[in-house]
């Protein structure tokens, strides 16, 4: 897959000082934009048929995952941080307008729960935990060891050749309804789906979704 490549806007009269290209289809998709990334808020875009034939290049950064997902575009980016975002395209006073965003994951303590005792059969696992998760299992009743390390999906995850071939997004029951009603639960499947395996676990009775104080049962239900 080609890189994701930022660029600046030749035209100097534009109002967007910048380009970039996703890896999408044969000839790529081509956008302005008003910022290299959506650090703090939306980054407006516009469509654009032109790249440069000699860019001013900005940055280069490889591609994990580059997915058309109905009116958007889920962008996984190679690299530890600002690595997921998503080209939303709609329509606005009758033309097409695409908006640029990302998700910022938060992290906070989760409740004690059971964890399973049976021990694996064979080597001992090697679990990799994410450098920001702050209250992390040792998993000291399994046959497995942890280390700590900068995940770009999940707070837990297992290597093959220092590549992730599994990963677990761990969430207490309101962060995942904090996560689901800011639409960022979208970017956490959608990394967890470049994955061969992955899962989303939530420490809590299904139940609970239905008792709940601030988020209705419908809206849990509908987006799950």
């Amino acid at each position: 897959m080609d890189d994701f490549v930022v660029a600046r806007n030749p035209d100097e009269r534009s109002t967007l000082p910048y380009l970039v290209r996703l890896p999408l289809g044969r000839d790529g998709v081509v956008l302005k934009v008003r910022d290299t990334w959506p650090r703090t808020s939306k980054v407006y875009c516009h469509p654009s048929d032109d790249w440069p034939i000699d860019p001013d290049v900005v940055e280069r950064v490889p591609v994990r995952s580059c997915l058309r997902r109905g009116a958007a575009i889920d962008l996984v980016l190679d690299r530890g941080r600002e690595n997921r975002s998503q080209f939303v395209f709609t329509r606005a006073r009758g033309r097409e307008v695409v908006f640029w965003q990302s998700a910022r994951t938060s992290k906070q303590a989760r409740p004690n729960v059971s964890v399973p005792t049976k021990r694996a059969f064979g080597e001992v696992l090697e679990i990799v935990v994410d450098s920001h998760e702050r209250y992390a299992w040792s998993f000291s009743a399994q046959q497995a060891t942890t280390r700590r390390g900068g995940l770009t999906v999940g707070d837990y995850a297992v290597e093959l050749d220092g590549t992730v071939a599994a990963a677990v997004e761990r969430k207490s029951l309101a962060d995942l309804a904090s996560t689901l009603t800011s639409g960022k639960l979208r970017y956490v499947l959608a990394a967890l789906s470049d994955v061969p395996r992955g899962a989303l676990v939530v420490e809590d009775r299904y139940a609970a979704v239905f008792k709940h104080s601030h988020v209705r049962p419908a809206v849990f239900a509908e987006g799950l």
